[in-house]
């Protein structure tokens, strides 16, 4: 395992489960039914175990965009070209796409990173980290070596602490680049066992004989690569991304500084299975804001046991749905700090 990354897992402590158990209780004492407020109270409870803190703050949200490019376009598995990536990364640096909007509503920290697009980027404020133009077409040779997937991870991690030292409380990670369904698929199928059919969807909009297209350029690619389930650097170094190995990082050092993580959707969920298969105490910290309508979602989903926050059919990306989940983080907060308790307002408690 490179330095980097077991260096940054050994940071890693375990979410605070007492500090969840005296959430739990205070939030009996509050004026409601117990449990009445569902999946909120359940939030207020994780985000006690993350901070260590009943009574928490998750605002200012840090946005973190990273893009790259993937040789396995080549393949015509994507309804856009690979220039559509610099085309986008040059749309966040303007403030027009669908992240900045979001991130503008929450009064995010927005920041985006090249970690690997396919050309020159000559947009202001774009971070340059750029580890290799785009990955290499993984149907002929592995996407990228381990020690670019290591340089990848660690443009991750100081994102995130650019993002920490900028006084961010929550970390909303997300990605830019056309294939990287494809590579998220690859990914998924090898680290669940799953048949690549059952994990491939649509993604930008193909069509239903492009989706079959795109099922055989993955199993193709898991023939002549064949990665190994047990070694998840392996795997993305295999199939994987640039953006899904900075993500990765973006998670290992967002848990080292106990900073709560909204996951996204398809792409982000992979890469969080990726980090929770290196360092299981992740998966404390992962908070997860919607479902994509990407076929491989719910697979990863259930891989990590997690149920998320919203269902709105997306499938954009960027890290959109999980900026919209958000706002429930400040609502829990608001719920742990102005709500009265039974005593404080004179309301006669249950009985049992």
């Amino acid at each position: 395992m490179p330095d980097i990354v077991s260096e940054w897992i050994c940071r890693i402590q375990p979410v605070e489960r007492e500090a969840g158990e005296a959430a739990h209780a205070y939030l009996d004492t509050l004026t409601k039914p117990p449990g009445s407020l569902g999946t909120l109270e359940s939030l207020a409870i994780q985000l006690s175990e993350i901070t260590g803190h009943t009574r928490f703050e998750p605002s200012p949200p840090g946005v973190v965009v990273f893009a790259a490019d993937h040789g396995v376009a080549a393949e015509a598995v994507s309804a856009f070209p690979s220039e559509v990536t610099a085309q986008m990364v040059t749309n966040f640096a303007q403030g027009g796409a669908a992240i900045n909007v979001f991130a503008r509503q929450v009064r995010a920290r927005l920041e985006v990173v090249d970690v690997g697009v396919g050309s020159d980027l000559h947009a202001p404020g774009v971070v340059d980290a750029k580890v290799r133009r785009g990955t290499a077409n993984m149907v002929h040779q592995d996407a990228m070596t381990r020690e670019e997937a290591s340089t990848a991870i660690s443009a991750g991690i100081e994102a995130v602490t650019r993002a920490a030292e900028a006084g961010c409380k929550t970390l909303i990670v997300g990605e830019m680049g056309i294939a990287n369904t494809t590579a998220s698929s690859a990914m998924l199928a090898v680290l669940t066992g799953q048949p690549v059919a059952d994990v491939v969807g649509l993604g930008t909009g193909i069509t239903s004989a492009q989706q079959m297209h795109k099922v055989a350029v993955i199993e193709r690619a898991l023939a002549a690569r064949q990665p190994d389930a047990c070694d998840p650097l392996g795997v993305l170094s295999s199939v994987g991304g640039l953006e899904i190995a900075a993500m990765t990082g973006a998670y290992l050092a967002s848990a080292a500084y106990r900073l709560p993580i909204i996951v996204d959707g398809f792409i982000a969920t992979v890469a969080a299975l990726t980090v929770c298969r290196l360092c299981p105490a992740v998966r404390g910290y992962l908070i997860f804001g919607h479902r994509s309508q990407e076929a491989g979602h719910q697979v990863a989903l259930d891989a990590l046991q997690a149920k998320p926050l919203l269902d709105m059919q997306m499938r954009l990306g960027e890290g959109t749905g999980a900026v919209l989940a958000f706002p429930l983080l400040r609502a829990a907060s608001a719920m742990m700090v102005e709500m009265a308790t039974f005593s404080d307002a004179g309301v006669s408690n249950a009985s049992g």
